[in-house]
């Protein structure tokens, strides 16, 4: 059979048409969110005592997801009052294979209850549901499952013979991550038979809400775990509690000083996990391919909200003008949208303030003479929107490469020998991460000896295990989390 001559000629679909990807949300039904959430104190939900509250909202939409409860100085010293009763009167004195019942409980039920809380998690952070669902809460899970089998073995972590808890841990967690920040820090305290006086984030207070529910749900003792919600102001009350042993923060470097500075003269311990600005180093023998996928995750997973992401990538001069090409080709498919879609790559900025100060320091690195790239990307109309960026041409005297952005902007310095790439990647007050990218271990050994940096992955990025300590030096903190390191900050 012949067409007519007027048919239309069929033509190949463009890449575009091949790669669509269709719409597939996750579903908010499995969420069931309140309209109020009061503070956590000796197992039950209370009303403030002043009657505060503010709005936590989601932000790739501006809609209010909740008003929760603000805590006040009254509020903080009643979950301190909780939390010390409970841990002279029952949880010290529970021998260790008991806490660790309620630990592997706590982290079943995470297990469980996974999809919800990765929903709320995206709901209330902006972060991608594939980063939640994958990452966070299976960490979350793994870490509390992790020091449930250290609970009685403490004699055996090498902190003498008999470690005795320390009383009452005051915690105050970032943003970022809330509910894995959450797990670091109170699946320790409680495995070392500490309780825990728990202040999460304002803008993201919900995880912290429903694991409160998750204790109720794993029968904690009462005041065991004592959550308040709040700003600065409820955070330095926990801080500064002449009834709290241990301080655990994580952080902004300025706040780390202010609490530093208010802990400074007393008998508390305290463990700081604060800012950073890691250098990324691509060797000229690196899997160049996989040396991309590993700079997009260290700066663009997260929407770059990491204290440990990659924002400075050194790259050998011989290869600079390739794996840029291949960077940016790559960041071309980077898919920024909806969190809950489970196609979506990067999310939505977490806050107002943080896009104003994202803005801000793009717009110092073009005055200052950076180069400035993004690739095209339409944003959504309403929320709080950055697109993937890159800056070249960047020296170290730029802003953008000695201050902490915290957000998906990526800086690139060149360097020509391994020697340059050290000096480069240490010219910084922080200390906490780099990546090295080489097909030789023994170059990476090299470098890895010289780097002034807490953790180094080699030939990968963002890998995080519980069994691996994390923290680091200078301005980005000190203590140690995870591990057996990680038992030390809450054992007397």
């Amino acid at each position: 059979m012949t067409q007519p001559e007027d048919a239309p000629v069929p033509t190949r679909p463009g890449p575009a048409e091949v790669f669509a990807y269709a719409p597939a949300p996750e579903s908010r039904a499995v969420v069931d969110l309140r309209s109020s959430y009061g503070l956590f104190v000796d197992g039950r939900f209370v009303d403030a005592v002043g009657g505060g509250s503010f709005k936590t909202v989601n932000p790739a939409t501006e809609e209010v997801l909740a008003e929760v409860a603000e805590g006040t100085a009254e509020d903080v010293d009643l979950a301190v009052a909780a939390a010390r009763r409970a841990q002279t009167r029952v949880w010290s004195r529970m021998p260790g294979r008991e806490r660790a019942k309620y630990l592997f409980r706590i982290a079943r039920i995470l297990q469980e209850r996974s999809r919800e809380l990765a929903v709320l998690e995206s709901l209330d952070n902006g972060k991608p549901i594939r980063e939640s669902r994958d990452v966070d809460v299976p960490l979350a899970a793994q870490w509390f499952f992790y020091y449930a089998g250290w609970a009685d073995k403490l004699e055996h972590a090498g902190f003498g013979a008999a470690p005795q808890p320390l009383g009452v841990a005051g915690q105050v967690i970032p943003w970022n991550f809330p509910l894995l920040m959450l797990s670091w820090k109170v699946a320790p305290a409680l495995a070392c038979g500490n309780t825990v006086v728990l202040k999460p984030a304002e803008t993201t207070p919900l995880t912290a809400l429903l694991f409160a529910e998750i204790c109720r749900q794993a029968d904690l003792p009462p005041g065991v775990v004592n959550i308040v919600t709040g700003a600065g102001e409820t955070g330095r009350a926990v801080v500064a509690h002449p009834d709290v042993d241990k301080v655990a923060f994580t952080g902004s470097t300025e706040v780390g000083r202010q609490i530093a500075r208010t802990v400074a003269g007393t008998r508390k311990r305290v463990t700081l996990e604060l800012g950073g600005k890691a250098a990324n180093i691509v060797f000229d023998d690196a899997p160049v391919d996989q040396a991309v996928e590993g700079v997009v995750n260290g700066i663009f997973f997260n929407q770059g909200h990491v204290c440990c992401a990659g924002s400075r990538l050194l790259v050998q001069e011989s290869v600079a003008e390739d794996v840029l090409a291949r960077l940016k080709r790559r960041m071309g498919t980077l898919r920024v949208g909806d969190p809950l879609d489970k196609n979506t790559d990067v999310g939505a900025i977490n806050s107002a303030t943080q896009l104003a100060r994202i803005r801000e320091l793009s717009e110092v690195g073009e005055a200052e003479g950076a180069e400035r790239w993004s690739p095209s990307c339409t944003l959504p109309a309403h929320g709080y929107w950055f697109p993937p960026t890159v800056f070249t041409g960047v020296s170290q005297a730029h802003r953008i490469a000695r201050e902490e952005i915290f957000g998906p902007v990526l800086s690139v310095l060149t360097f020509r020998t391994p020697a340059e790439a050290v000096e480069k990647a240490n010219n910084t007050p922080y200390g906490l991460s780099a990546g090295i990218w080489s097909d030789k271990g023994s170059r990476i050994l090299w470098v890895v000896d010289r780097l002034r940096a807490g953790v180094v992955w080699a030939n990968t990025f963002n890998q995080f295990d519980p069994t691996s300590p994390f923290g680091g030096y200078q301005e980005s903190g000190y203590g140690r989390e995870g591990g057996r390191h990680g038992l030390e900050a809450y054992l007397r």
